[in-house]
């Protein structure tokens, strides 16, 4: 105690040296503690250095002994300093609480700000220099510095806009002047974007602070996915209009609200574009959402008889047959088998809500999509569940195909719908001409019961109920 009392100034010192060894090598996790520790230490070094007679709003005291008003001059300034320090991260602390992330750049102005307050300050009540010339002086040099980096000032004071409005965040994905990425980070001069390309994109804040930007994050459960299609202007829109609402009704990952829609978009001299659009709850699945609409598309539009090309007719005597060739069952026969195929093969209509095969039941035939969306569900303990959507050259029955087995799934059609179907004879004759067949079958039942096993595994729990209510329906 005597020699801390003899020697405050070197103190002083080695408590500066511990508050800089705490702060970069202990391992404090939590960032109020760090705050916090670093306040009780700045409490210290402030009581020392008073109790040793140094005051940081005056100059030091100590004219006798030069290197004491040396040592004394300098703790008064580092106490200024030590002072900004601290202020900026308990600052820091609160703005990393209200706004996230997104507020580091703030808290790197405002630190700046206060850091400079406080050299004027030292400069003023610890060395005594004339406050308003410096300040003269610096503001001179303020106006020139800031004509030389106008564009880098323009993008710090963007930057500090952006954080504050907070048009994005880090790890949206966005879209800035034509640009699409995921936000990386944003610092003083610039943001910086993840394409799907895998590349990095820097946009400074000025620019982004000017352009439109677009958040396709945002809203978090709602996203947009549509497809563009063009078809000759003879044929009908209503034909192609009820193709794309088919094929929206197709696709399981759409949400039901808002309702996906099919419009003409524009008509040319040749061609008419339509678009199909609708919402998604993951933005992750766009891509995927799009290439399956894309696909359902293809397979409706053919379905229905529309042909994308200008000249080109679908005859209707051939349906059976074209249908066979989107059948992946039947790639491995040859042009002649498939003739024979098709001449077996019998249309039937369906309503829309018509089950086309029940849950056990076992059919007689193979049936094939020509036309429609066929929902397939499964039997689970709080009700059935949808495993999936079906569509033109997609085939039921093959358990019953296969080994006589019933039916796994109940088949309802959602839209009106043409089937095809083949007599299980024939479609074990041609099992037995061609293995390829037999092996496709069965690599087709294998997918859909690893298909239904995890529609029941993303089913949501029931609920359990509770309370009063659920004790007297118990009794």
């Amino acid at each position: 105690m005597s020699f801390l009392l003899d020697h405050p100034l070197s103190w002083a010192a080695v408590l500066l040296v511990i508050d800089a060894a705490l702060w970069h090598l202990a391992p404090f996790r939590q960032r109020v503690t760090r705050v916090g520790v670093r306040l009780a230490l700045f409490a210290v070094f402030s009581t020392i250095i008073i109790n040793a007679g140094i005051s940081p709003l005056q100059a030091p005291l100590f004219s006798d002994d030069r290197v004491a008003l040396l040592g004394a001059t300098a703790l008064g300034i580092v106490w200024w300093l030590y002072a900004a320090r601290v202020l900026t991260e308990v600052i820091g602390l609160v703005l990393m609480r209200r706004i996230g992330h997104s507020g580091r750049l703030l808290q790197d102005v405002i630190g700046a700000l206060v850091f400079l307050a406080a050299i004027v300050a030292a400069a003023g009540y610890v060395l005594e220099l004339p406050v308003k010339g410096l300040l003269a002086t610096s503001g001179v040099v303020a106006i020139v510095v800031g004509l030389a980096l106008q564009s880098t000032l323009s993008d710090v004071f963007s930057g500090i806009v952006l954080n504050t409005t907070k048009p994005y965040q880090v790890d949206d994905w966005i879209v800035i002047d034509g640009v699409e990425g995921k936000v990386l980070d944003i610092d003083w001069r610039a943001t910086h974007l993840l394409t799907s390309a895998g590349s990095t994109a820097v946009v400074p804040n000025s620019v982004a602070a000017k352009a439109k930007i677009v958040n396709l994050s945002r809203p978090t459960h709602l996203h947009g996915v549509s497809i563009s299609i063009q078809v000759p202007n003879h044929v009908r829109p209503r034909r192609v209009l009820d193709a794309l609402e088919r094929t929206l009704q197709g696709s399981s990952s759409l949400l039901l609200n808002p309702a996906p829609k099919a419009v003409l978009k524009e008509a040319g001299e040749t061609m008419s574009e339509y678009v199909a659009s609708g919402f998604i709850a993951e933005l992750a699945k766009k891509s995927e959402v799009r290439n399956q609409l894309f696909d359902l598309a293809h397979r409706h539009l053919e379905a229905a008889g529309i042909s994308r090309q200008p000249d080109a007719v679908i005859e209707p005597a051939g349906r059976a047959r074209a249908l066979l060739d989107e059948v992946k069952i039947f790639r491995s026969l040859s042009e002649e088998e498939r003739d024979q195929i098709a001449h077996s093969m019998v249309a039937q209509q369906y309503a829309a809500g018509q089950v086309v095969l029940a849950l056990d039941e076992v059919p007689d035939s193979l049936m094939v999509i020509a036309t429609g969306v066929v929902s397939v569900t499964v039997p689970d303990e709080a009700g059935p569940v949808e495993a999936g959507r079906m569509g033109p050259g997609e085939i039921m029955g093959e358990e019953s195909i296969l080994t006589d087995s019933p039916s796994q799934a109940t088949f309802t059609t959602l839209t009106s719908s043409i089937i095809y179907r083949l007599d299980k004879s024939v479609t074990r004759e041609c099992m037995a001409q061609r293995t390829e067949v037999g092996r496709a079958l069965n690599r087709l039942q294998a997918v859909r019961e690893q298909s239904s096993r995890m529609a029941l595994m993303a089913a949501p729990a029931p609920a359990i109920k509770g309370g009063f209510l659920s004790w007297l329906h118990r009794r």
